[in-house]
């Protein structure tokens, strides 16, 4: 799916996860950008939710900004999911 417009959700608080997503143009691919205090240990974890999150809705083009404060994965999973609605304009809200 091709998303439409920028999309935030989430928040800086602890054991959360803000998301930025916005689109890129068609065939530039995914960027997941990814700051968090435990990129060493669950860095790759992170970024393998997010791609799968992406793979249900069939994102290929998009950039992602993913600040992480604790996150677990349903939370990730979550705010990834609520992001791409948005940003497909299928869900609004404040989230």
């Amino acid at each position: 799916m091709e998303l439409i417009q920028n999309a935030q959700v989430g928040t800086f608080e602890s054991s959360d996860i803000m998301i930025l997503i916005e689109p890129k143009p068609k065939g530039e691919g995914r960027e997941i950008e990814l700051v968090s205090n435990v990129i060493m240990e669950y860095g790759d974890s992170i970024k393998e939710v997010i791609h799968e999150v992406l793979d249900q809705f069939e994102v290929s083009d998009v950039k992602i900004i993913a600040t992480d404060k604790g996150a677990l994965n349903p939370t990730i999973r979550a705010r990834v999911e609520t992001a791409v609605k948005r940003a497909l304009k299928i869900q609004e809200g404040t989230l």
